[in-house]
């Protein structure tokens, strides 16, 4: 699974990261990092809850 970011969309609320910050970050500037594109399975639940929890639909899993 590839977790994917829409940069025109991400407004940095930050609340995907507290779903999962073993897999994306803010930078200093507020900008959502993806430290990990590619899911391990074993993640692929904490990639989802990120993907539902984001209020302006930035983030999917394809």
């Amino acid at each position: 699974m590839r977790l994917s970011v829409h940069r025109d969309r991400c407004e940095g609320y930050g609340l995907c990261v507290d779903e999962a910050s073993s897999l994306l970050h803010l930078d200093d500037d507020g900008e959502l990092v993806l430290d990990a594109e590619e899911v391990e399975p074993e993640l692929s639940g904490v990639a989802e809850a990120a993907v539902r929890v984001c209020p302006v639909a930035a983030l999917t899993m394809d």
